[in-house]
């Protein structure tokens, strides 16, 4: 009871936020990701919007974008292809690649390839194969088999960001890529979703009815015989962003009302560029939009690279990609078993005996800052849950002065 009244009276009496909170970093265990705490705040409040790209869906077995362009040339122009075969990942524009035997066009496209612009390298092939960069090409038809050849399974990250999906009575997520592994994920939780692509992706709002899996590069139809329109080309690029602005009005809407967090892109990604440009050219005429994070992947870490991200308007949240990227899945499957929305009550009790087995001084930091945070994101009846648990392990007299310090904090950002 006496608990009760003290965090009643703290939580009145709203007191000025601790002036770290917006630098703070919380660690949700031993080698993962340090997420920045307003960030997993904003995904307590169901503000926070993955979007997702190739690089989720290489673990089930499905190429990223460099790949798909080498096995449509393995398909359609072998010639190319053993030029392109012999080129390392991530080559510099001053590679030289030995061309002789090539026709010029042929010779344009690695040029382009070795720049990265597989976009470009895509709608070129197509207008030198087919004279058209859209409908029925041989380069959509091959793209699509080599799609829907790969395994139907998803990955364990397809599933852990289904969860984190979850606003609170709506799963939504947005996805440039065409498989349909994140609708398979959401079906084996048990919690079907609509996907929804391109002209018939409702408009980002608050409300439950925006929600499902986005594809806002098209998604492949699930009748084998129906061409499916997918943004893949330069020309799409044009199409979609410039001419019809499909995209980026989406966009510019959802970053106005959630924070957007990139998983499974590089910065180099055509995708990730196009993004990045239509919410920076927004960013300049407006100043409404929320925070934008990407998970990035480095070992060691590259302040260069980081500063880069942060130039382009993008707060990368670093992890180490050793072992494929393992850091990564742990980090989301981890955030998603504490979740504050979803998460596993049975764990998150578990994490508050394990933390306050000690005083609150010989505990590391980074278990300090967890145990605040499950009190910071928490509405009146949950902290009330969370501090009878405490006091019920015994907890030492400093575990219950900073539950009391919590809730005085300035209400900033809580669930309500």
């Amino acid at each position: 009871m006496l608990l009760g009244y003290l965090l009643t009276l703290a939580m009145i009496k709203g007191y000025a936020v601790a002036p770290d909170i917006e630098d703070r970093v919380i660690s949700l265990g031993t080698g993962l990701a340090s997420i920045p705490e307003r960030l997993l705040l904003a995904h307590a409040r169901g503000e926070a919007l993955f979007i997702c790209g190739a690089g989720i869906s290489k673990p089930a077995g499905l190429p990223d974008f460099r790949e798909l362009v080498l096995d449509v040339y393995a398909r359609l122009d072998t010639g190319v292809h053993a030029v392109l075969a012999g080129l390392p990942a991530g080559v510099c524009n001053q590679w030289q690649a030995d061309c002789s035997g090539l026709t010029e066009r042929q010779t344009a496209e690695v040029k382009r390839f070795i720049v990265g612009d597989f976009d470009v390298v895509l709608g070129m092939l197509e207008r030198r194969l087919d004279d058209q960069t859209r409908g029925d090409s041989q380069v959509r038809r091959e793209i699509a088999a080599r799609l829907r050849s790969g395994p139907n399974d998803p990955a364990s990250i397809h599933r852990a960001l289904m969860r984190l999906a979850d606003r609170g009575g709506a799963r939504t997520i947005v996805t440039t890529n065409f498989d349909l592994l994140l609708e398979i994920a959401s079906q084996r939780l048990r919690s079907p979703v609509q996907t929804y692509a391109l002209g018939s992706i409702p408009r980002p709002s608050r409300q439950t009815d925006f929600s499902g899996v986005l594809h806002i590069h098209g998604a492949l139809d699930r009748n084998l015989s129906r061409f499916s329109e997918l943004v893949l080309s330069d020309q799409d690029f044009g199409e979609f962003y410039l001419r019809r602005r499909i995209v980026p009005d989406f966009i510019y809407d959802a970053a106005r009302l959630f924070h957007l967090v990139l998983v499974g892109y590089s910065a180099s990604d055509p995708p990730m560029r196009y993004l990045l440009n239509a919410v920076a050219a927004d960013g300049s005429r407006f100043d409404d939009l929320k925070e934008r994070f990407t998970f990035f992947g480095m070992n060691p870490p590259d302040p260069v690279s980081l500063e880069d991200w942060k130039a382009r308007g993008i707060t990368p949240i670093h992890y180490d990609s050793h072992g494929n990227h393992n850091a990564l899945l742990a980090t989301l499957q981890r955030w998603s078993e504490l979740s504050a929305i979803n998460g596993k009550t049975a764990k998150i009790d578990s994490e508050l005996r394990r933390i306050v087995k000690v005083t609150r001084s010989a505990a590391p930091e980074t278990d300090r800052d967890l145990f605040d945070h499950f009190f910071r994101r928490s509405n009146a009846s949950e902290r009330t849950r969370l501090a009878s648990l405490v006091s019920d392990a015994k907890a030492d007299i400093s575990w219950l002065d900073a539950i009391i310090k919590v809730g005085a904090e300035k209400d900033r950002g809580r669930r309500s």
